[in-house]
């Protein structure tokens, strides 16, 4: 079979479909196949990324160049069909979703990630973005299989766009190899100087978009702190870490922490980490007391996954697909209830032997997820497919 494969997200190594696209297609060389498979791309694979022989690359762009929505639905909806039908494909993989709809007779699988857009209108907020989720809607409801990360997304996409649940297959991702790895303590120390942190901090990282809720989590800590101030539990609370850069294009979608934090008086105690490479976040979240991720929204929730493999405790909402990803290896709050998310840091603060068993259990998780669980998956929808 001749395969095509959307992998234009390599080139955003860091973010979510990035991860997801990059570790996809370094599991899938390792596979054992007779198929051929042809990797259309923005711009060409990194230097050190070795494809097998039955790999081809096929990189291109719009006469309009600017990385925007425009770019992006010519590329999608109309550039990569027409290499698609050059190319001959038999079936054609959408790694997340897209404005692309294949013809006929080649067969689409396309993995969702979620229908956020669907969910908060708030993010179609001009007409550009109006129109490029109207044609990923259409998509994906054109797609002859979906893939959707999380069972959250695959009731999403049966409760918001009325597919039939006998079109989804659900399988879950993993998170980068780096967050498998030993971390060296020169490596830690490093990190540790660069951001200007000391062990034991509480860490929040993940994205400043409003659903993420990292308000909550702000307002959360002033009203733990405050706590402490009367009652005394520990002799100081550790400080508030978080990443993330506040991305003009995202106003009014994203909290300005900066500002937040300084009408809450809490500058001496809230750290503001700006964005931060995912070459140092293992060692970020290794050096946490504990990670909190408090989002009212997630289609999988990365994140959580990744402190866990790390060994770090986390805290995350009991709300989406996160009790899905966390299980039993994490703690849940009320993403709505500030004064719950208070508690559950207190607890989790106080408690050392509880911080050690989350440690433990996080890691015993995280290996339920693993990528060649995930690239098995879609290689036998496509024997299913071949062999029906």
């Amino acid at each position: 079979m001749r395969i095509g494969i959307n992998a234009s997200f390599v080139r955003k190594p860091n973010t979510g479909i990035g991860q997801v696209t990059i570790n996809f297609l370094k599991e899938l060389a390792k596979q054992k196949t007779d198929h051929d498979f042809i990797l259309y791309l923005e711009e060409d694979l990194p230097k050190n990324f070795d494809l097998p022989d039955n790999f081809r690359k096929r990189f291109f762009l719009p006469a309009y160049r600017r990385d925007d929505l425009i770019r992006k639905i010519w590329w999608e909806k109309y550039l990569l069909p027409k290499k698609i039908r050059d190319d001959d494909c038999d079936i054609f993989i959408s790694l997340y979703q897209s404005a692309t709809i294949v013809d006929e007779p080649a067969w689409h699988i396309m993995i969702v990630h979620d229908i956020i857009p669907k969910l908060f209108p708030e993010y179609l907020n001009n007409l550009r973005k109006k129109i490029y989720w109207q044609l990923t809607e259409d998509a994906i409801k054109n797609a002859d299989k979906i893939v959707a990360v999380s069972k959250r997304t695959e009731k999403d996409l049966i409760q918001h766009l009325g597919l039939d649940g006998e079109r989804i297959t659900i399988s879950y991702n993993d998170v980068d190899e780096i967050y498998k790895r030993e971390i060296s303590p020169e490596k830690e120390q490093e990190v540790l100087q660069k951001y200007k942190l000391k062990p034991g901090y509480i860490y929040n990282g993940g994205g400043l978009e409003v659903r993420k809720n990292t308000e909550g989590l702000i307002r959360a800590y002033k009203f733990l702190l405050e706590k402490n101030k009367n009652e005394c539990f520990v002799h100081e609370l550790p400080k508030l870490a978080i990443s993330g850069k506040l991305l003009p294009q995202l106003a009014p979608l994203a909290t300005d922490v900066e500002k937040l934090v300084k009408e809450l008086n809490l500058t001496q105690h809230v750290l503001l980490l700006d964005f931060v490479p995912q070459e140092d976040l293992p060692a970020l979240y290794k050096n946490a007391v504990v990670f909190i991720y408090p989002s009212f929204y997630e289609g999988f929730g990365l994140p959580v996954l990744e402190a866990m493999n790390v060994g770090t405790p986390a805290i995350t909402s009991k709300v989406s697909s996160l009790p899905e990803v966390g299980g039993d290896g994490v703690l849940y709050c009320d993403p709505d209830d500030i004064k719950d998310m208070a508690m559950v840091m207190k607890n989790v603060l106080l408690n050392k032997d509880l911080r050690k068993t989350l440690a433990h259990r996080g890691k015993e998780r995280a290996k339920n997820f693993n990528w060649d669980k995930f690239v098995k998956k879609i290689l036998n929808l496509i024997q299913n497919e071949t062999t029906a």
